[in-house]
């Protein structure tokens, strides 16, 4: 009874004293005939309250002979009002004759030509993190999208810049599609003081499903067949000469044990692999307590970005880890059931560190995919029977996704509202910002999800529902402009897209000081 009485307050302090980690992102990447549309599919939750807020338009540009581009890489600021990531200059490589227009957000997602690319952090081991070359996450994925018309040329393009250049990031998932393929791509560092990287590649099956959450994923591969992989000619030979893999073993190269030996160990990322399996194909009855999945699966259902959006509010709610005011366990001594000591009404899903709880990465234990501290969320779709700026879309939330709405940016836009222009990280709290409309409601709601959540079902699920039954007709009529007029299909685009912000920030808003109201007494 001591632990129930003080878990309230417990809690307080976890959501305001716990690390805010960046890498802690969860990505699900469907395949064309997995889709209900036939679309394409990936997502990135951006799970770090550092990562910049801040979303623009990129336009295509066209380069003069022997220009560069300067290149940084990702640094704690703690300058501002609030902590955050910023950008230390590190040198610079050629500029390519013309770049392609791209949505960039922190991590960008989607380019003109329909590519999108999600990621997810795994880490790796520390000893292959090198600080000699030039390209981090962030600026890898930006010169793929600004450099590549298909997946596969992405994934060239990207290992051959962090080959030459040198990767100086941790260990990266990087989900890479187009209207046509999807691809998981992973890579690490070459060793301390080293220039260059490691990395290997591996397709989703087109019917298939896959998940990545801060583990690597790629097993066994096999280079001799480039139709299902790709990879630097020393991603084995490496291993080898590190001793990360005895091929007299008897056991085959793999490549998550090679580079992320400890990836798969407790259940940070296991738990979160499993529960989109679970959810997607129940009848395989995965074994929640396993590390090992498979790379992929076949989804009972076909899955549409609606349903991407339902698993990204998950919190195991009605399984073995729930961690809710629901959760329920059997007292050892008794045999009964009864409320576990680690249910609670709040939003903090973290307060089984307090408890040791199923060991994890580093400092963490059982987490749940949706997070209070998301600093935005996209879930893309490339569809290759629409005009590349109509089939492109990229759905795009602010906060924390079990609370959050998605506006459909369609990459055929060429500008987005003010609000969303800037980086609430560095302003501090403003009115004038679009994601502290989210965070507010977040925050609040957080302190009493068990009851707030309703409230904010209320208010989100039509939002979404109408915006998702809209998709349709946006098509068609963007889809004809398009054919007459190039400019006029983006001006329409971005005409409603626009509205559909100003109209979710604005309800936000109001919906927090709904909730403020409602609330003030019950605390």
């Amino acid at each position: 009874m001591r632990v129930l009485f003080l878990f309230p307050i417990l809690t307080c302090t976890v959501l305001l004293a716990l690390p805010n980690d960046a890498n802690a992102c969860t990505v699900i990447t469907v395949g064309k005939d997995a889709s209900t549309d036939g679309s394409v599919m990936t997502s990135h939750t951006v799970d770090s309250h550092r990562t910049s807020t801040d979303v623009r338009v990129m336009p295509r540009k066209k380069h003069k002979k022997g220009a560069t581009i300067k290149l940084s890489k990702r640094a704690d600021d703690d300058t501002g009002p609030m902590e955050r990531y910023g950008r230390e200059p590190i040198g610079e490589i050629p500029q390519v004759a013309e770049t392609y227009k791209y949505l960039a957000p922190a991590y960008a997602p989607m380019n003109e030509f329909q590519v999108a690319v999600g990621e997810s952090t795994f880490g790796g081991r520390k000893e292959l993190r090198s600080e000699k070359g030039l390209l981090d996450c962030e600026t890898t994925q930006a010169l793929m999208m600004q450099r590549a018309k298909t997946a596969r040329e992405a994934i060239r393009i990207g290992g051959a810049l962090i080959e030459k250049y040198g990767w100086i990031d941790e260990g990266e998932a990087l989900t890479v599609v187009d209207e046509n393929e999807a691809w998981v791509m992973e890579i690490v560092g070459s060793g301390k003081d080293e220039v260059g990287a490691i990395w290997v590649a591996q397709r989703v099956p087109d019917d298939h499903v896959t998940v990545n959450a801060n583990a690597s994923r790629i097993m066994e591969i096999d280079l001799d067949d480039p139709d299902n992989f790709m990879g630097s000619k020393d991603v084995i030979s490496a291993a080898v000469k590190k001793g990360y893999w005895d091929p007299k073993g008897g056991r085959p190269f793999r490549f998550a044990y090679a580079y992320n030996p400890t990836g798969r160990t407790g259940f940070v990322s296991t738990r979160r692999e499993w529960r989109v399996f679970d959810l997607l194909a129940p009848s395989l009855k995965l074994d929640p307590n396993s590390n090992d999945f498979p790379f992929s699966i076949k989804p009972e259902e076909k899955v549409s970005a609606r349903r991407i959006m339902e698993i990204f509010r998950d919190t195991y709610e009605g399984t073995d880890f729930d961690l809710t005011d629901k959760f329920t366990v059997t007292d050892e001594e008794t045999g009964k059931t009864i409320k576990s000591p680690l249910a609670n009404p709040f939003m903090s899903y973290d307060a089984d560190k307090l408890f040791k709880m199923n060991g994890g990465w580093g400092w963490r234990g059982e987490r749940t995919i949706a997070r209070w501290y998301t600093m935005y969320v996209v879930i893309t779709q490339s569809r290759s029977w629409l005009p590349d700026p109509v089939g492109g879309i990229v759905w795009f939330g602010y906060d924390n996704t079990a609370m959050t709405t998605y506006v459909p940016f369609y990459i055929g836009i060429t500008d987005v509202p003010d609000d969303y222009k800037t980086d609430g990280r560095t302003t501090g709290f403003s009115r004038d910002n679009a994601w502290w409309a989210f965070n507010r409601v977040g925050t609040i709601a957080a302190h009493r999800w068990g009851d707030m959540r309703a409230d904010v079902a209320r208010v989100r699920d039509p939002m979404q529902k109408q915006m998702l039954e809209q998709i349709a007709e946006l098509d068609e009529t963007a889809k004809k402009l398009h054919a007459k007029n190039p400019k006029a299909a983006g001006r329409y685009l971005t005409k409603y897209v626009k509205k559909a912000c100003k109209t979710v920030v604005d309800t936000y808003w109001r919906l927090g000081d709904h909730l403020w109201n409602k609330y003030d007494e019950k605390w």
